[in-house]
Order: C-alpha cells, then sequence, then structure tokens
C-alpha cells in the first residue's frame, strides 16, 4: 500500500480509472464493509471501526460483524487510507451484485 500523503480532498482530475481498478480489485469481504459503510455508518469509517474495537473489548457495540474482526479492521484501515490519499468516497464505486 502506498504511503499516505496529504488529504487532497475531493479530486476531480484524479482518473476513474484509478478508483475503478482499485474497486475491481476488492474481494465482496471488502465491498461489503464499504456498502455497511454507506448504509450504517452514515458513509464514515471510524464509527465502524469504534464499533469493531468496542466488540473486541467487550464493550457495548452497534452491529455485529461475522467472526473477521480483526481482518475487517485491517480491510478498512487500507480503504480508508486509499479514499483519503485519493479523495474518493468507494461507496461510490461498489455495487454488490
Amino acid at each position: 500500500m502506498a504511503k499516505i500523503s496529504e488529504n487532497r480532498g475531493n479530486r476531480e482530475d484524479l482518473p476513474a480509472v484509478v478508483v475503478q481498478d482499485y474497486v475491481s480489485s476488492l474481494s465482496n469481504e471488502y465491498k461489503m464493509l464499504v456498502v455497511l459503510k454507506a448504509q450504517l455508518y452514515g458513509g464514515s469509517w471510524e464509527p465502524m471501526l469504534d464499533d469493531l474495537n468496542n466488540r473486541l473489548a467487550g464493550k457495548p457495540y452497534i452491529f455485529k460483524l461475522a467472526n473477521r474482526i480483526k481482518d475487517d479492521v485491517e480491510r478498512i484501515e487500507e480503504m480508508r487510507n486509499f479514499e483519503v490519499e485519493h479523495g474518493v468516497d468507494l461507496a461510490k464505486y461498489v455495487h454488490l451484485a
């Protein structure tokens, strides 16, 4: 994964092919997390990560995911970094079949 530079905001000049290539490389586990972020967490990764970490710590949490929390946290961090680096919201590009 490339190192994150500064937040570039929404970049109209970002070639759509960069995002489309990234999205097409995502497994269904990744895509499901993007969909959950958009539908259950208001489009933000932070409350979703809080939920997962709270579950791991035995604290109250909102949404139950499968028993793969650590893997999901890693997936979320990777996709959040991609969004920040490229100034995009993957939910606009991910569609589950």
